[in-house]
């Protein structure tokens, strides 16, 4: 009982919304959405799977798309809390609660909210759709600048006399995945073979930036002072940077294509309404700003991330 009253009471906020608003049209015995099915009736009112659904979406136990197996657990749990809303929906109506002023408010900032909600869906599905991720990528592409990258291997020793005597060993035949597992002190690189990955110079320290300019496959370079002493650097490829893919570019796309489409949306909205503020800011309030992730500008020409593995030490 008591875990009821718990589930309850988290139902109040939702419960005066939708389901009033639903009463007010009437029931229609058609499924609200394409290859919908009942899964319940209260009181000849029928549960549809996709309100179910639709409440594990809004509390977070799915993503928007995702399915629901009618059969699970989660779904039961929904269901009986959907049944739970349209319950005391009822008695809070038999009750005349909605004809209360404070619930009428809170009807209407209920159903603005909704409705705002469900033009800026509409709004960012017109908007976020593969032609325009796809077009943004590409032009994004083209003002990109591509610098070149570079894959190396290291070994870091104590002193430039062992880095000469590294270089000796692999002139005669010694391998140097093998030495770089056996005598480098970089613990981050030391146990895949010395491997850097892809790079470009400019995220190195200085002192690789200076000796790998002009590098050649197959090069071996150093010493090379760092901060744990000296390294032997072998160039295995050289090559322009790559772009990054659609699919990693595709989030920050995306962001970018909702923020944008929403903030002209309501830039136009508020050039045709008139809007007065009754009140004034105190003196010295420091101004709203916007999210930290809302993008100012298009997104900055994708590249590829250095794929160093490691810290240089």
């Amino acid at each position: 009982m008591a875990a009821r009253l718990v589930r309850t009471a988290g139902l109040i906020a939702a419960l005066l919304v939708g389901v009033a608003a639903c009463d007010r049209a009437g029931e229609s015995t058609a499924p609200p959405e394409r290859g919908d099915k009942a899964v319940a009736k209260v009181d000849g009112r029928t549960v549809w799977a996709s309100d179910v659904k639709r409440e594990a979406v809004a509390q977070g136990l799915i993503g928007e798309g995702e399915p629901l197996d009618a059969s699970s657990e989660l779904f039961r749990q929904m269901m009986d809390q959907v049944i739970d809303q349209k319950l005391l929906a009822a008695e809070a109506r038999r009750r005349k609660l909605d004809k209360d002023p404070v619930a009428q408010r809170r009807l209407a900032a209920a159903q603005d909210r909704i409705l705002g909600d469900m033009l800026v869906e509409t709004t960012v599905s017109d908007a976020v759709t593969e032609d325009n991720i796809r077009g943004l990528y590409e032009e994004q592409q083209k003002l990109a600048k591509r610098s070149e990258e570079i894959r190396a291997r290291q070994i870091v020793l104590a002193t430039a006399a062992e880095v000469e005597q590294a270089r000796k060993l692999i002139a005669a035949g010694a391998s140097f995945e093998a030495l770089a597992m056996e005598r480098s002190r970089d613990t981050a690189t030391r146990f895949n073979g010395g491997d850097l990955g892809y790079f470009t110079a400019d995220v190195m320290p200085e002192a690789y930036d200076a000796a790998l300019k002009g590098a050649k496959p197959g090069q071996l370079i150093g010493p090379i002072p760092v901060a744990a002493g000296f390294a032997l650097v072998k160039v295995e490829d050289v090559r322009q940077e790559q772009p990054i893919p659609l699919d990693a570019a595709r989030p920050q796309i995306v962001r970018f294509l909702t923020y944008d489409r929403i903030r002209d949306l309501l830039e136009k909205l508020r050039a045709k309404a008139k809007v007065e503020s009754l009140i004034k800011p105190e003196a010295g309030a420091p101004k709203p700003v916007p999210p930290a992730d809302a993008p100012k500008t298009a997104p900055a020409a994708p590249t590829a991330t250095p794929q160093i593995k490691g810290a240089v030490k």
